[in-house]
């Protein structure tokens, strides 16, 4: 039904329909289910996102004592303080990081594009909530906007850290996000996918670097940078700002971006942060000293 942004954009306009609700009829096509049936599938999405959020703000922490609260530093921050960023924004951070806290301290999260970038999608989704007050449909159909656009970047690039550095995990995470915020704002779907276009351009060439090869350090926190990100972009796309290069293009320049990245810079956990001294110090304490 469509493989590009471009396509996708021209299909919504064309029939006067939501990305979402182009999102939904491909799902329905390809699965051969009825849209009930498509629609229960993706709340059962949102459950698990919504008790994973729910569960952060308790307070969880990993096993390896390397992530977990931080979550909850933010909200009561949040409550105690006048937040620099705003309150929605902080928000999202907030609950972006305590899904990955969630996933780090092996609970259960909703993959989105990965677990490693999976605090982004639900963490903006939850935020923006708030000040929307969507309903729950809409709150479905935020997860099929975003859906389509990352079902765009797994055919064209790559959704994984291993094969094209956290560009593609948190950086299409937040690209998604952005585009689904759009929607559920009131926003257009050329809008969208300007959103999601200034999102992913300013998450080219992030590395994947994993501490000890955790899916913790720095990953948790980058979860933060997305979900801040995909707010701003979100904003900037409704105020009527564009992207320069067009949005396939952007995931196009990922790709090759991805593919000229050493394997070390690559989800290996041998390079970047993780070849820092603390990193190194870290790894040891955690798995002994290797022969």
């Amino acid at each position: 039904m469509f493989r590009t942004v471009q396509e996708l954009v021209e299909i919504a306009e064309k029939e006067n329909l939501l990305i979402s609700e182009v999102m939904i009829r491909q799902e329905m096509d390809v699965k051969n289910k009825i849209r009930e049936e498509v629609f229960a599938e993706m709340e059962r999405n949102l459950q698990v996102m919504e008790k994973a959020v729910e569960d952060s703000l308790k307070g969880v922490q990993s096993v390896t004592g390397l992530t977990g609260g931080d979550a909850v530093k933010i909200q009561t921050y949040m409550r105690e303080n006048t937040p620099l960023s705003g309150h929605l924004m902080l928000d999202a951070v907030s609950k972006a990081m305590g899904t990955n806290e969630v996933n780090a301290a092996m609970g259960v999260i909703c993959a989105t594009p990965t677990a490693g970038s999976a605090g982004v999608v639900p963490g903006t989704l939850f935020a923006v909530k708030e000040q929307l007050h969507p309903t729950r449909e809409q709150m479905i159909r935020y997860l099929f906007t975003a859906g389509a656009f990352g079902l765009v970047v797994a055919n064209n690039a790559f959704i994984s850290g291993a094969a094209g550095g956290c560009q593609a995990e948190v950086g299409s995470a937040g690209a998604m996000a952005s585009a689904a915020i759009v929607e559920m704002a009131g926003g257009t779907p050329q809008q969208s996918a300007e959103a999601f276009a200034m999102t992913l351009k300013n998450m080219l060439g992030l590395v994947c670097d994993p501490v000890a090869g955790l899916v913790e350090v720095p990953c948790v926190k980058r979860n933060a940078g997305g979900s801040a990100l995909a707010v701003v972009s979100a904003d900037l796309a409704l105020a009527g700002v564009t992207s320069r290069i067009p949005c396939d293009e952007v995931i196009g320049a990922m790709y090759r971006i991805g593919r000229q990245m050493p394997s070390s810079l690559r989800e290996t956990g041998e390079g970047g942060l993780a070849d820092t001294p603390t990193g190194r110090f870290l790894k040891e304490k955690i798995f002994g000293t290797t022969v």
